[in-house]
């Protein structure tokens, strides 16, 4: 193979590859790049800095087990540390749709913290020294195991660190909002069609307790994620590790890491399944799904403001409209339903790659990590948009809501106790058909003494259980 300009050339177990001259990566990397060219999507800085972490604790624990020479180890952690800090992430170059072991990425890895720490051993000691990927970076190791491994780290920090605070601001907004619209009666609706009063702050309170339980759900689900796969290298048997191996590098990345992992149960389990993973996103889709429902109901209830239900101001961010001046719409509420959507469509590709385990490996991994670590960052980020530029900013209109509860039949249900519901029936549909109000119709028959309706007809009482008249 002649030489190319602005190449090297290199070798690996299938021959030689032209690398370019100033990449840290290698033949097997540069072999995955031109394998597939498919959609120029990357593995994310939070996947990569678990790599970092990984590769660190392999060394080290290696190291300690007297396998690894110091003077191997110690600038394989320093070039791991870099790769975790993010120095390098512009060196991972191999696109998301590869192989589904992840392989390719994690020779990427390798291959780049071998040259890497090939150079700063020669920098401190003044001699080239050689510091092979495979031997020695992914010591103890399989794309089998790390790569899954890499995966419940930057899953488990990524819920920890962006998507739990995001709720529970949002959770504290509500339960803020709640207080403040305590003491405003409104119209219910179910069915789209008016219900019995409701007091604006249960109805809000509805959606902080929503909210709430979404948290404790990622927060169930991270336990799952916690398990590490690392130490069952290529099948779950642990081939080619010291006995302690896997027990000292799962707890050098929980102080790494700063977070509690462990070692797998059950390491072929931790290979060929990837349950844990389905598992912690259906707690993020299950959020989506509640953000959904939150944010379709405040942009309902702010609806208008002339023609629309307009309970809720929303606060104003941005022109609505290209054409009609003043317009305002509920963006923010539109790009949190958006990213739900997204989300959704994610939770189906995890899933279906869930199921793809096929024997001792699941093959569908580098695009699982891309769908949840996507999920969680849009979904954190929209969550955190939507908390301080539409719920902090929240008003009622509470001239509306008690205009809408004063025109509503449905405030006869408070009279099923007292004159039954067939004659309630008929008073709302005699109120309905004449235009007279539910008091006029129900004085005008004399079917309740004057004070006992004003008790009844009380929107406030309405709002909670109350005993009977005797």
């Amino acid at each position: 193979m002649d030489k190319k300009k602005g190449f090297r050339i290199e070798k690996d177990s299938m021959g030689e590859m032209y690398v370019p001259e100033e990449a840290l990566w290698g033949p097997q990397t540069q072999r995955a790049v031109e394998n597939f060219p498919i959609s120029g999507y990357r593995f994310p800085r939070e996947f990569i800095r678990a790599l970092g972490v990984v590769k660190i604790a392999a060394a080290k624990t290696n190291m300690e087990l007297g396998l690894l020479d110091k003077s191997l180890a110690a600038p394989i952690i320093l070039a791991a540390r870099e790769v975790m800090e993010g120095k390098w992430d512009n060196q991972f170059v191999v696109d998301i749709f590869q192989t589904g072991s992840g392989t390719s990425t994690n020779m990427n890895a390798n291959e780049i913290i071998a040259r890497r720490a090939g150079r700063i051993a020669e920098e401190e000691n003044g001699q080239p020294v050689s510091v092979h990927p495979n031997d020695h970076v992914n010591m103890g190791q399989s794309s089998n195991d790390v790569i899954p491994t890499c995966l419940h780290i930057s899953a488990y920090e990524s819920l920890k660190q962006k998507l739990l605070p995001a709720l529970e601001e949002l959770y504290r907004e509500l339960e803020k909002k709640a207080g403040e619209f305590h003491d405003i009666v409104k119209l219910g609706r179910t069915h789209l069609q008016d219900a019995v009063p409701i007091r604006l702050g249960q109805e809000i309170g509805g959606y902080a307790a929503m909210v709430k339980h979404s948290v404790r759900r990622v927060e169930t689900a991270l336990d799952s994620l916690a398990e590490l796969a690392l130490g069952g290298t290529a099948v779950g048997t642990g081939i080619n590790t010291h006995p302690a191996y896997a027990p000292i590098a799962v707890e050098k990345i929980s102080t790494i890491t700063g977070s509690e992992f462990r070692e797998a149960e059950n390491h072929f389990e931790a290979q060929a399944g990837r349950d844990a993973v389905v598992e912690a996103h259906a707690a993020v889709k299950t959020a989506a799904v509640s953000l959904t429902k939150i944010a379709n109901d405040i942009r309902w209830m702010g609806a208008g403001p002339y023609g629309g239900i307009g309970e809720l101001i929303i606060p104003p961010v941005q022109p609505g409209s290209s054409i009609m001046p003043g317009k305002v719409n509920p963006v923010m509420a539109e790009s949190l339903l958006q990213v739900a959507a997204q989300v959704m469509g994610n939770d189906a590709a995890i899933s279906l790659a869930g199921l793809s385990g096929n024997f001792e490996l699941n093959v569908m991994i580098p695009v699982m990590a891309h769908n949840f670590l996507s999920s969680v960052r849009l979904l954190s980020n929209a969550v955190n948009a939507f908390t301080r530029k539409c719920v902090m900013g929240l008003k009622a209109d509470r001239k509306r809501c008690e205009e809408l509860l004063e025109k509503s039949l449905a405030m006869v249900t408070a009279l099923n106790p007292v004159i039954g519901y067939d004659r309630a029936a008929k008073v709302a549909k005699e109120a309905y058909e004449t235009g007279k109000t539910l008091r006029e119709v129900i004085l005008a028959k004399k079917l309740v003494p004057e004070d006992q309706l004003d008790r009844a007809l009380d929107p406030v009482s309405m709002t909670g259980p109350q005993a009977p008249d005797k």
